[in-house]
C-alpha cells in the first residue's frame, strides 16, 4: 500500500499536460498523472512529479547543498518577515480571498506553505527546476503539489486558472504568468532592494544588487502585466556565523565562492553580525 500523501484534487485541476496541453488526472493510487491522449508522468518516491516535454531539459536549478542550506536558514525563521510581507501582499485586496496559487521558482515550498496556512480554503502549486528543491516541496503542505518544470518554457498550467502567482527571488516569465492568471488575478514579486545584505557584500565578496533592478523587472513583465501596487519590507537581523554561512550557501552567491573561501571570510565577521534584510514587494495584474 502506498504511503504517499494524496494529491489535492483542486490543485491537480490546475495542471496541464506539457506535451499536448490537455488536463491531467491522477493515476490510480496517486502514482502519477495522465492526460486523455495517453501522455503519462510518474510520481517520484518523495511525492513530486516532473512535467517536461520529451527531450526538454530544465535548467539545473539549486544543488542539493544549496537546498539543504535553504531548509536550515528558512526553518530557523530568519526570513519570516519576508514571508509575512509576501502573505500580506497576496491578501491585500477586497473581495473573496484567493483560492488558487502558484509559487514559480518556489524552491522548497516554504513561502507558499506559510501563505496557504493563512488561506484555509486555497490550494497551490510549487514549480521549480531543481529536483532537490522539488523533493522538499512535495512535503511542504498538504494542499500543495510539487512539480519539476522549466520557468522559462511554457508552464504546465491551464490558461486563466490562478488567482495569484508568487515569485520570490526567482525568474519571472511575463507572457506565461499573464496566460495562467485569471482575469483579476495578480502576480506578487519579491526582489532584493539595494541595501539587502549590505553588511555582508564587501567582507564576503558577495554579488551586489543591480541598481537598475526595478527597470529590469518591469521590462520582463510589461506589456503582458501592469503594475498595481508596491511596498517594501526592511529589518535588521542578528545572525551568527553558522546562519550567515547557510544564508550565503542557499543563494546565487554560493556559485561564486568556494566553501573554503567562504569559511575564511565568515570567520572574520563579528559574532553575531547585524545584517539588513531589505526587499521590494510589487503586485502586477494582467494587462489585457
Amino acid at each position: 500500500m502506498s504511503t504517499r500523501r494524496p494529491w489535492p484534487a483542486r490543485a491537480l485541476a490546475l495542471l496541464a499536460c506539457p506535451v499536448c496541453g490537455a488536463a491531467l488526472d491522477a493515476a490510480p493510487g496517486d502514482a502519477g498523472l495522465r492526460c486523455p491522449t495517453g501522455h503519462a508522468f510518474d510520481r517520484a518516491r518523495q511525492g513530486q512529479v516532473t512535467l517536461l516535454p520529451p527531450g526538454h531539459v530544465a535548467p539545473s536549478g539549486d544543488s542539493a547543498a544549496m537546498v539543504a542550506d535553504r531548509v536550515l536558514f528558512l526553518g530557523a525563521g530568519h526570513y519570516a518577515g519576508i514571508t509575512r510581507a509576501l502573505g500580506d501582499a497576496v491578501l491585500a485586496e477586497d473581495g473573496d480571498p484567493p483560492g488558487t496559487l502558484l509559487d514559480l521558482g518556489g524552491g522548497t515550498g516554504h513561502h507558499l506553505a506559510a501563505v496557504l496556512d493563512r488561506l484555509p480554503d486555497a490550494v497551490g502549486l510549487v514549480l521549480d527546476s531543481s529536483r532537490y528543491a522539488a523533493r522538499r516541496a512535495a512535503g511542504a503542505h498538504p494542499r500543495a503539489v510539487s512539480v519539476v518544470a522549466d520557468a522559462w518554457a511554457r508552464l504546465p498550467v491551464r490558461d486563466g486558472t490562478l488567482d495569484r502567482v508568487l515569485v520570490v527571488f526567482a525568474p519571472r516569465n511575463g507572457p506565461e504568468i499573464a496566460r495562467v492568471l485569471r482575469p483579476g488575478g495578480r502576480l506578487v514579486v519579491v526582489t532584493p532592494a539595494a541595501d539587502h545584505l549590505a553588511e555582508l557584500i564587501a567582507p564576503l565578496g558577495l554579488l551586489q544588487v543591480d541598481p537598475d533592478k526595478a527597470r529590469r523587472l518591469a521590462a520582463t513583465l510589461e506589456p503582458h502585466l501592469r503594475p498595481a501596487s508596491a511596498t517594501g519590507h526592511r529589518e535588521r537581523l542578528l545572525l551568527d556565523r553558522a546562519a550567515i554561512t547557510t544564508l550565503v550557501g542557499m543563494g546565487p552567491h554560493a556559485r561564486h565562492l568556494s566553501p573554503q573561501a567562504l569559511a575564511a571570510a565568515v570567520a572574520g565577521l563579528p559574532e553575531p553580525t547585524a545584517v539588513t534584510v531589505s526587499v521590494d514587494v510589487t503586485s502586477w495584474t494582467p494587462a489585457g
